[in-house]
């Protein structure tokens, strides 16, 4: 390693200290982020005699720079202090850091903790590591409380069962602080704790800890224990989770907060897959179709974004009789962010359902969200459709959809016309060339002249994409003629499409073609006006040689047509012209000598 200077010449604590009480915030960054070189320059010994003491005491400073050191002493620091053996070490500047006012710093040193929990034995934890949590938890202010709860859960099933049972003691506490901030860490951490518990220390101490926070005064801590209510119905059977949660998820899905609710919601699925099949039709369908009705706004968008997830847990006339009602209000939904929450899940009931009872209850719904004047709502309907067309098939689709398509194809949001733009080659696939050609054609070509440029951008490769699906001599009959015929425009938007359509969609055309139909055109855009059009042939023109370049026609073309036309552009009197001819010919060059 590049040290910058000789341990010998200075004293690198030194010049750490000088740098860490300088005024200058980025100066003290800088040696933060070079502890680990100092450590190096100081060797393991003085690293740990001299600089963690150091470390130690050096808490007192600005925020951004307690979170680089937090962050760098995570980093394998104790390799510098020679090893896991002396990790502990690491433990006195990271506490000292867990008790600071700062949250994001508090945070990153108790994931800097963990990770050195990780690297030491069971002894070292039980006599460093274990001291040091009840330390915290026992802390004066409540910014080591709330450290303390993440420090539980990574260690818990590495020491013996007596400090196992202090553990649970001491997190219980923590769950019946006075202080709300240690509550909400505690409800945060709980799940991870849950997961390391036997199951009989899950019923005995944590469901204790979970009712307590989950009845918690402020609903910024109820809201937290969704999480913990999931983490115990995996540890229990579907008979124990109707016995000892029953009343807890109904009060979570019907607490008076409504963020509350939006956490049960946004996580329905996972409680519902924990709690088994039994509960879901007895209970849990009925919470489900309230959230669908919440009064939020946020709710329910919530809900409906489990809509598929949870409909896979049910029969299809179940799905039919409570969850497509559900779906056909949000559809009305006065909220977009509802119905945009709605249109991209809605598709996934598709395969639940079937193709009748698709073509009967959703059909309609696709085509109502397709006119929706929200952008988001058509834009999301569109994307999903190809899990449709597999259920009922392109031609009901087609016909259902397709006027609806067209007109989406002309739509004010160029974000809608991109959707649509990339359906089309799957829509080509299906559609097959005859039906394709009579109503998408046109439309295709339309998109080339667009006044958005992602929009011209995106149609040209449509046209790439469409000529692999029909092959070169449909691209020959279909598209060929009308990019070149653009190359002739008055207008400098649509000679500039023609050079970038060529660009993108000759390399999947054969050289006769080029040859034919395209070169000529190319050549007479090399002396456009418009220098923006000009060094886009030379570009162009590179494509096409670094191409076709391997065959005899290809060679012959460079020759003959390319070499000469890039010749005379280097001496253009626009710079950019002359930069990208010289690059071409430079390609052009070494092809040819290959």
């Amino acid at each position: 390693m590049d040290q910058g200077f000789s341990v010998d010449e200075i004293a690198p604590i030194a010049i750490l200290m000088d740098e860490l009480r300088s005024e200058d915030v980025q100066l003290r960054l800088n040696a933060i982020h070079r502890i680990s070189t100092i450590a190096l320059a100081l060797g393991p010994e003085r690293a740990r005699d001299e600089l963690i003491p150091f470390l130690q005491d050096s808490v007192d400073d600005e925020d951004e720079v307690l979170l680089a050191l937090a962050e760098e002493l995570g980093r394998n620091f104790e390799e510098y202090l020679g090893g896991p053996e002396y990790a502990h070490l690491l433990l006195g500047p990271l506490e000292n850091l867990s008790a600071v006012e700062e949250t994001l710093v508090r945070d990153k040193a108790a994931e800097s903790i963990t990770k050195v929990a990780a690297k030491l034995s069971q002894a070292q934890l039980e006599q460093y590591y274990i001291p040091l949590v009840q330390r915290l938890s026992r802390g004066e202010w409540f910014t080591s409380r709330t450290s303390a709860c993440a420090l539980y859960a990574p260690v818990y099933d590495k020491v013996a069962p007596a400090l196992q049972d202090e553990l649970r003691r001491g997190f219980a506490a923590l769950g019946s602080d006075d202080t709300p901030m240690v509550r909400r860490a505690a409800a945060k951490w709980l799940a991870d704790l849950i997961k390391k518990l036997s199951k009989q220390h899950v019923l005995s101490d944590g469901l204790a800890i979970y009712r307590r926070l989950q009845a918690d005064d402020q609903d910024s801590v109820r809201l937290l224990t969704v999480p913990d209510l999931i983490a115990i119905a995996q540890q229990l059977t579907p008979a124990e989770v109707k016995e000892q949660l029953l009343k807890q998820i109904r009060q979570s899905v019907t607490d008076k907060s409504w963020r509350v609710r939006y956490m049960a919601a946004s996580n329905f699925n996972e409680l519902a897959e924990a709690v088994g099949q039994e509960l879901v039709r007895e209970e849990l369908i009925g919470h489900y179709v309230q959230l669908l009705k919440d009064n939020e706004a946020e709710v329910r968008t919530a809900a409906a974004g489990q809509i598929p997830g949870f409909a896979k847990l049910l029969e299809k006339e179940v799905i039919l009789a409570r969850i497509v009602p559900c779906v056909r209000d949000l559809c009305q939904d006065n909220s977009q962010h509802v119905r945009a929450a709605v249109a991209t899940q809605i598709a996934g009931l598709a395969p639940l359902l079937g193709k009748e009872a698709t073509i009967e209850h959703l059909l309609p719904l696709f085509l109502h969200l397709l006119k929706d004047e929200f952008p988001d709502v058509r834009l999301n309907i569109i994307s999903k459709l190809e899990t449709v067309n597999q259920v009922i098939g392109i031609e009901l689709l087609s016909e259902s959809l397709l006027p609806a398509i067209i007109e989406l194809a002309e739509d004010k949001s160029w974000r809608v016309r991109q959707a649509i733009i990339e359906y089309i080659p799957l829509l080509a696939t299906q559609l097959g060339k005859p039906f394709f050609d009579e109503q998408l054609g046109n439309l295709c070509m339309s998109w080339l002249g667009d006044n958005v440029f992602s929009i011209r951008e995106a149609a040209t490769v449509n046209l790439k994409k469409l000529t692999e699906v029909f092959g070169v001599e449909w691209a020959k009959g279909q598209i060929v003629p009308k990019i070149v015929g653009m190359g002739q425009h008055p207008t400098y938007l649509f000679r500039m499409t023609t050079v970038q359509a060529i660009t993108t969609v000759a390399p999947v055309l054969t050289i006769d073609i080029v040859n034919a139909d395209i070169i000529e055109t190319l050549l007479q855009l090399a002396r456009d006006p418009i220098p923006n059009i000009r060094f886009n042939v030379a570009k162009s023109l590179e494509v096409l040689a670094t191409t076709f370049g391997n065959t005899p026609e290809g060679q012959q073309m460079i020759r003959q047509k390319i070499a000469p036309v890039l010749e005379a552009q280097k001496t253009d009197p626009d710079a950019d012209v002359r930069f990208f001819a010289t690059k071409a010919l430079q390609t052009v060059r070494t092809i040819d000598a290959a």
